[in-house]
């Protein structure tokens, strides 16, 4: 498969993920309860890490022969530690809600940003 289209697929998948955390974590929040660590959190953080790092490389390495005008290597990088946590702190209801928006936030807009460019 060419690199770029794996990309936007793997930058899809990201974004989709981000709409499952924002469930979970709503979920986490009106229950109250934690997620059960070896059912729910470790697969899924498991399944988010596999296509994350698959994804980091190809996305500094399209930014890097690319050169878009509004993304650069450390967005991609922020956004792969926040993918990360996310993925974990979803099923716990003790999150912060406004540093759990924030990261999500902020993941979704650059990985929305890449998935413009990538089908420009």
């Amino acid at each position: 498969m060419e690199q770029s289209v794996l990309l936007l697929d793997l930058t899809k998948k990201l974004l989709n993920y981000t709409d499952d955390c924002s469930k979970t974590f709503e979920k986490s929040k009106e229950s109250q309860q934690k997620g059960d660590f070896y059912t729910e959190v470790k697969p899924f953080a498991d399944d988010v890490k596999a296509v994350n790092e698959r994804w980091r490389p190809l996305a500094l390495t399209w930014i890097r022969e690319n050169k878009p005008k509004h993304l650069h290597e450390k967005q991609i990088e922020s956004a792969s530690e926040q993918m990360e946590l996310l993925s974990v702190q979803a099923f716990f209801p003790d999150t912060s809600r406004t540093r759990f928006i924030n990261y999500l936030q902020s993941v979704r807009f650059i990985l929305t940003s890449l998935i413009e460019c990538l089908e420009q």
